[in-house]
């Protein structure tokens, strides 16, 4: 029988994949039905569309990585180069997001938007260190099953 809190955690994992394709379609949308009660996103629907659409795709593609990182645990084979190349990537969207959300310095600045910058610019760098320790693990893996 498979953990609990995995098959929680990747079910979970499912459904922020789907919610979150479903509301990065529909950011336009969200942001002008938003922009009666805020100026702000009144005034700047396309600017922050292209954001919050641009931050959402590499979103996505973190939460697709972290599916397919997820089912290696559930099929018991987590130290594969498969999870080492999705844990780059997953570093590499975070520093997009992160750029990406720089841009909103330009229109907007709030500390909201300082602390996501440094909360994906510290995913980035945790994601590109785990990396590396990841295929470490599977080279060790790797010479062990050799050996047996």
């Amino acid at each position: 029988m498979k953990d609990k809190l995995t098959v929680f955690t990747k079910s979970i994992l499912d459904f922020m994949f789907f919610a979150g394709i479903i509301t990065t379609v529909l950011v336009p949308a969200i942001i002008k039905f938003y922009g009666k009660y805020n100026s702000y996103f009144g005034e700047n629907v396309w600017q922050l569309s292209f954001i919050f659409i641009l931050s959402g795709i590499f979103a996505v593609l973190i939460i697709y990585e972290l599916r397919r990182m997820f089912q290696s645990v559930l099929d018991d084979n987590c130290f594969i180069h498969e999870n080492v190349t999705s844990l780059r990537r997953m570093g590499t969207y975070s520093f997009f997001i992160a750029l990406i959300t720089s841009c909103r310095l330009f229109l907007y600045l709030t500390p909201a938007v300082i602390v996501v910058i440094l909360v994906f610019v510290i995913a980035g760098l945790f994601s590109k260190v785990l990396s590396q320790v990841f295929d470490k693990a599977v080279t060790y893996k790797e010479e062990n099953d050799l050996t047996i």
